[in-house]
């Protein structure tokens, strides 16, 4: 049975009737890995001994009659999330050696569910870029297309599925880490509302916008993991505690009467002319399966990008601060002089030019003279952008827009040009500035690279953003079609 043709809701029904073991699951997402990791660099560490111990107790639990969601599927997990004596270095030099003495909550949830970890996925270095380029173990290659990138930062989740070495992955979106990546790669992948998945454990970018989500082939395995993580954490006090609700039960393909929101912002200069032709095409399926398409407003959402490159660094360069070199990670061997020059030669060694960079601005923001231009100003228009969604989910249910302006770049392409790489976010900011649910999907391709279709919701959403989704692909089979490696 090969990962690559079968999704979570499958595998689930074959384990349990017994058509297939989870060991089998775990040796055939290994073997697949072997094959094909020299190519697309999916992970930073591979755990096949972990696996297939997981995935033995997972075919103790089933033949108890143990029923969990998750248990005996493989999954990925991006390298920014604790695990427990496996290796998390967050694709960063600084913490090449580091191993956690502890899982992060949202990882630990879906392991108690009997989950099998295949391993840790690569990432652009501490999540900061969107392409997988940064990190310090070279990029992941996009498994359509092994010229181009991954997309960013949660690359190596998304490829993993995509590639057949995972049901499904884990990942985290701060600017579109999630959406982009699965988008660029033909996956599906939800970035949930800010404070429903604790963020313990997980290693800190930007604390006001970073989420936990996951990957699929389709949104009812998104439904599946998502529910999983949910829940109140005496460690996170951002958590919002909320009913968990059965996201399956409202995946009925029935959208019929809803009001779909078409928000022009997202069809400006620099949108692909095959990318805007797909997700027209996405939109007239809505039409014929009876939603009411309405043309709708974000104003400021134009100050995204600026908006988010003022806050997001600000948080990172006091994030950042607690690697010094002193607690854990790595070191300098270069005689320091000084506590100071220990410090400065540790981290200066230990990060990649882009966490430094970004280190730089937010100092910068945030210092003495430049607050009050630039980081309370930018909060303030944060605000604005949040108002927006606020208003405009009074007259419609969800938007759809794309989640990227082009198909995935070549590796290379964009590295030198930090403003052109970070305008790859420009569809996707906005919704971690508000807050609000976002996931993308496939819905076919420009010059035979996979084109994303956004699907955004209100805060708390989930079950609507996941509905619609769904009443897609049961009407189209883009999230079936997968490269052939």
């Amino acid at each position: 049975m090969k990962l690559t043709e079968i999704t979570i809701a499958e595998a689930q029904k074959a384990l349990r009737e017994k058509k297939i073991s989870a060991v089998e699951l775990a040796e055939e997402a290994i073997c697949q890995a072997e094959k094909t990791e020299p190519k697309i660099n999916a992970f930073v560490t591979l755990t096949p001994e972990v696996a297939l111990m997981q995935a033995r107790e997972a075919d103790a639990r089933l033949k108890k009659g143990e029923d969990a969601p998750l248990l005996g599927i493989p999954l990925a997990v991006k390298d920014c999330f604790c695990t427990k004596g496996v290796r998390s270095t967050n694709s960063s030099h600084i913490l090449e050696k580091f191993v956690p003495p502890y899982d992060a909550t949202s990882y630990a949830r879906v392991k108690s569910e009997g989950s099998v970890m295949i391993g840790k996925t690569n990432t652009d270095e501490f999540t900061m870029g969107s392409s997988t380029e940064t990190s310090y173990f070279g990029p992941t290659h996009n498994p359509w297309d092994i010229e181009r990138v991954a997309g960013g930062s949660s690359g190596g989740s998304a490829a993993s599925v995509v590639a057949g070495t995972s049901l499904g992955a884990l990942g985290t979106d701060t600017g579109g880490s999630i959406r982009q990546p699965a988008a660029f790669c033909g996956c599906s992948g939800i970035k949930p509302t800010y404070g429903l998945i604790p963020r313990t454990g997980v290693m800190s970018m930007a604390s006001s916008l970073d989420t936990i989500g996951c990957f699929g082939k389709t949104c009812e395995d998104l439904a599946i993991i998502l529910k999983e993580m949910i829940g109140p954490d005496n460690k996170d006090m951002t958590v919002t505690s909320t009913k968990i609700p059965n996201y399956l039960a409202h995946l009925d393909g029935n959208v019929a009467g809803m009001k779909i929101g078409i928000p022009k912002e997202f069809f400006a200069e620099g949108l692909d002319a095959e990318v805007e032709k797909r997700i027209r095409e996405a939109i007239k399926e809505f039409e014929k399966m009876g939603a009411e398409i309405v043309e709708v407003s974000l104003p400021h959402t134009k100050y995204a990008i600026a908006t988010y490159y003022i806050i997001a660094p600000a948080e990172i360069s006091s994030n950042m601060a607690r690697y010094d070199g002193i607690r854990y990670g790595h070191k300098t061997d270069d005689n320091p002089e000084n506590l100071l020059d220990f410090y400065e030669k540790s981290r200066s060694e230990g990060f990649g030019a882009e966490v430094k960079r970004r280190i730089m601005i937010g100092t910068y923001v945030l210092s003495a003279g430049y607050y009050d231009a630039y980081y309370k100003k930018a909060q303030k228009v944060r605000t604005l952008i949040r108002n927006d969604y606020d208003q405009v989910f009074k007259k419609v249910d969800v938007l759809l827009t794309p989640t990227t302006p082009t198909p995935s770049f070549k590796i290379g392409e964009n590295i030198s040009d930090p403003l052109k790489m970070y305008l790859n976010d420009i569809l996707t900011v906005s919704a971690n500035m508000a807050g609000v649910v976002g996931a993308s999907i496939p819905c076919g391709f420009a010059n035979n690279l996979p084109v994303g279709l956004q699907i955004i919701g209100p805060q708390f959403a989930e079950t609507t953003v996941l509905k619609v989704g769904d009443a897609y692909q049961k009407v189209t089979d883009f999230h079936k079609q997968f490269p052939k490696l």
